[in-house]
């Protein structure tokens, strides 16, 4: 039995059949975990959908940005953007069922010293603070009211936690972390607008997992989100997005002993 952690799929199934094909993973005795953002910008989201439900308990997912676009928009409380790629899954007809599952999967997942975001943690929580913080969040996604909560999700403030937030402006904080962090100040203010390579980051901002004395650094962290930092491997941490929607890789490791796996992307199509 292995554990493969993979990294940003956004409906680039074909990507994802090769890289499977490649570890010969098997459902009955292997496990997947996938960093979020199942969906968007790749030609198949919904073969993707599909086929990771499918899995059952071999495979977990967190959520990412655009697993959340995708039930924003399926409430009709955000736009399509013009690079969606989404309409099939808003047109099949399993969408209720799809998007149903969807809003179970969880914001963070642990197992031992391992944890799984998709975007990053903020350097005050450590991973108690941050699993709590995530039950939180969670818990409004998948209630009856869950539009409610969906209709305040967008938005970049606050950009600083505050134990003492409340209501929505603390759940945006919390989904904001998880779901699209890069950069961040000393004193934690997240910063989103930028997207390129770390080393030319805006003065006074470091990646998140380079902050010191970062409050989660006893424990591995995997995540994805960021393809312009591209595939990262350190002892308290691996990167997982290698930009397979824009042409990269799509990459594997392989937890048990650290072995790298990656298969090329080519678009349009990510096949």
């Amino acid at each position: 039995m292995a554990t493969y952690a993979i990294g940003d799929i956004q409906g680039c199934f074909g990507a994802l059949r090769k890289l499977l094909a490649a570890i010969s993973f098997d459902p009955e005795f292997d496990r997947l975990w996938l960093v979020g953002d199942l969906v968007n910008r790749g030609p198949e989201s919904l073969a993707t959908l599909r086929f990771v439900k499918g899995l059952g308990e071999a495979a977990i997912t967190v959520l990412g940005n655009h697993d959340l676009h995708l039930l924003m928009v399926a409430s009709n409380l955000a736009k399509p953007k013009r690079n969606d790629t989404l309409g099939e899954i808003l047109a099949a007809p399993d969408r209720d069922e799809l998007l149903c599952w969807l809003r179970q999967q969880p914001l963070l997942h642990a197992d031992g010293n391992y944890a799984m975001v998709h975007a990053g943690l903020l350097p005050s929580w450590d991973l108690a603070k941050a699993a709590s913080l995530a039950r939180e969040a969670e818990a409004a996604l998948r209630a009856g009211d869950y539009r409610d909560f969906l209709a305040e999700l967008y938005g970049d403030q606050p950009d600083t936690w505050s134990n003492e937030l409340s209501g929505a402006a603390r759940l945006r904080v919390v989904v904001n972390a998880f779901t699209r962090l890069r950069l961040c100040s000393q004193e934690g203010r997240m910063e989103f607008s930028y997207k390129g390579e770390p080393e030319r980051a805006p003065r006074g901002y470091l990646p998140w997992f380079d902050m010191p004395d970062r409050a989660s650094r006893a424990n591995t962290i995997i995540f994805g989100h960021w393809s312009a930092l591209g595939l990262r491997v350190r002892p308290n941490l691996l990167a997982l997005d290698s930009g397979c929607q824009w042409g990269g890789s799509l990459s594997a490791v392989r937890l048990e002993d650290r072995q790298v796996f990656q298969v090329g992307c080519h678009p349009p199509g990510c096949h």
